[in-house]
Parts: C-alpha cells; sequence; structure tokens
C-alpha cells in the first residue's frame, strides 16, 4: 500500500501490533509456526533455547541446550527438530530430550551457525557466521539428509534472510553486516542456485535487514535489527510496506496461526543499553500483527532414511 499524498510505502505503527508472549530473550530468533500441532517455536540463540507457544492455552515450554549458540532450526516431516547448535546440526526429540548429532558443518571455529531454512525437497540451508562480526568467515552450505555439500558461498559476515518464493524458482540471502540482500534463481530439483543479483542494499546507510519470510504473494518480509521495523518487498524488490516497531532490535519473522494470517516478529535485549531496556519494555518479547498478509507452511527438513547415531543428552526440558 502507498500514500496517495506522497507515493512512499504506508507505514503501519502501534495500535495493530500485540504481545503474544511477553519476555526477555537475549537474541529471540527463527520463529516457524507448526500447523501439525499449533504451535509457534522460536529461539533464543545466546541463552540457547528451543521454546514453544500455544496460543490457545498461552502456554509457554522451553528446552535449554548445552552450547554457547543456537543458531537456527527446523521443523522436520518426522515431527523432530532440527537444531543448528554451535557449528553442528544435531536432531533433537522434544518427547524424550534425546539429541543426536546428524552432521558437522564447519570444524569447531570463530564461527558459528546461524541462520538456516528447508526448502521444498526437505535439504536445509544453512550459513555460518563470525562471531567477531566483522569477518568475512562465513559461509553457506545445503544439507542434504546427513550430507553437507561444500561451501556454495564464501566471504559471508553474518548470514541471514534465508527464504524461498512460494513457486520454489527463487531463493533470497542476506548478509547483515553487509548490509545487502540477494535473489538467485533456484532450481529445486538439483539443489542449486544461480543468477546471483542485488535485491536490495543498505551498504551506504548501514541498516542491517536480518531475518526473513515470504507470503503467499511471493513479497519478502525483511526484519531490520537496531531499525525499528519490519518491511515488505515486491518480487521485483520494491517496497510496498513498512511497519514501525516499538522495539529497536526485531530479529525475524513468520507467518503462523489457523489461516496463516498472524505476523510473528521475534525480538532481541543484545546490544541495548540500561536505559533503552527501561523505555523498550517490549524488547526481547515476540510480537504480533493480525492481517498484514497471509503466509505458508514452512517446508520440513527430511531426515535420513537410517540414523546410527546414538543419542545424548545435551538438553533439558525448563
Amino acid at each position: 500500500m502507498r500514500c496517495a499524498m506522497t507515493g512512499e510505502p504506508e507505514t503501519m505503527l502501534g495500535p495493530s501490533i500485540e504481545v503474544a508472549i511477553a519476555g526477555q530473550d537475549q537474541l529471540g530468533e527463527t520463529p516457524l509456526w507448526c500447523e501439525r500441532n499449533a504451535r509457534l517455536y522460536w529461539l533464543d540463540i545466546e541463552r540457547p533455547k528451543l521454546q514453544a507457544f500455544d496460543p490457545s492455552t498461552g502456554a509457554v515450554e522451553r528446552w535449554s541446550f548445552n552450547a554457547s549458540y543456537l543458531g537456527s532450526h527446523a521443523l522436520t516431516q518426522c515431527g523432530k527438530h532440527l537444531l543448528a547448535l554451535d557449528t553442528a546440526l544435531h536432531v533433537f526429540d522434544r518427547t524424550t530430550g534425546d539429541t543426536q548429532l546428524l552432521a558437522q558443518v564447519e570444524a569447531e571455529t570463530e564461527n558459528r551457525l546461524n541462520d538456516g531454512r528447508c526448502d521444498a525437497k526437505g535439504r536445509f540451508w544453512v550459513g555460518t557466521m563470525d562471531n567477531a562480526l566483522h569477518r568475512p568467515n562465513g559461509a553457506l552450505y545445503r544439507v542434504d539428509g546427513a550430507e553437507v555439500s561444500p561451501p556454495i558461498m564464501n566471504g559471508i559476515i553474518v548470514s541471514n534472510g534465508i527464504a524461498f518464493s512460494p513457486a520454489g524458482d527463487r531463493m533470497y540471502f542476506t548478509d547483515t553486516r553487509r548490509h545487502q540482500s540477494w535473489s538467485f534463481r533456484f532450481d529445486p530439483e538439483a539443489g542449486t542456485i544461480t543468477d546471483r543479483h542485488l535485491f536490495a542494499d543498505y551498504a551506504q546507510t548501514g541498516e542491517r535487514p536480518d531475518g526473513a519470510c515470504v507470503d503467499v504473494d511471493g513479497c519478502l518480509w525483511t526484519a531490520f535489527f537496531a531499525g525499528g521495523k519490519i518491511v515488505r518487498y515486491t518480487p521485483e524488490g520494491a517496497i510496498d510496506r513498512k511497519i514501525a516497531l516499538p522495539v529497536t532490535n526485531p530479529t525475524c519473522l513468520c507467518f503462523g496461526g489457523s489461516d496463516f494470517k498472524t505476523l510473528y516478529i521475534t525480538t532481541s535485549r543484545k546490544f541495548l543499553s540500561a536505559q533503552q531496556l527501561a523505555a523498550e519494555p517490549l524488547a526481547g518479547s515476540v510480537l504480533a500483527i493480525e492481517g498484514a498478509g497471509q503466509g505458508l507452511p514452512e517446508n520440513r527438513f527430511a531426515l535420513p532414511q537410517t540414523d546410527h547415531t546414538d543419542p545424548t543428552h545435551i538438553g533439558g526440558k525448563l
């Protein structure tokens, strides 16, 4: 929507924004809606927790993990969870608490796993990032079962914003600390990306595009860390909607609810001073907006047919 007076993207303000889950996540991230059990799952990366919210009752469950970071996650076809803990991928059974190592993506380095998302064939695309937030040490990988591809893209500072178009023919990817997002042609059968081109460029302003999702219209929604807003882009890269938020650090977003018309937004307390935290009581909470658009079910990770790993207990319910 555009303002008739100026032609600028319409900005939607506070009255449409609700608090879905009041919380204090240090680095809340990666909300995913599970339509099978009508739950929202999301993470606290730096206090490694998987969290689940039942909107019908308001109940929240949390599982903690013995790791430094929980960078991203995915729903799986069998109902378990794929977790990106530090530099390795694990499969977590929420019922038993068992956590199994699936694949080591990188050796233990000064990197960690960050944003990830599944394509329609059940492959997990995940990137690494520099923990110091300034060195181009990260890379993008494709995980097919337990097989990790060689680096598909190198020179990344902070991997983010992985999303796929509804038709499955385009993939988006962001490097938050390069302040740029790209679009690729995606071959769903081969699982390859080609024809990289710049989709959104904030290198001059220093704005930080972070997590992203795609709606039924093929538009890309992006959260802006340290920017206090979310933005919707048309498939051509034009901004057609901005929504101002009551927090400085939105991190990621997804559509959920029975009709996928609730937009959930995770937020962070990271880098905020005591004065800023006092002024932003919702920092670290999960926000919700009704009627901003409509999303699609998440693709699910396809676990290997045979799993010979032994279960460990690096996680537990809080």
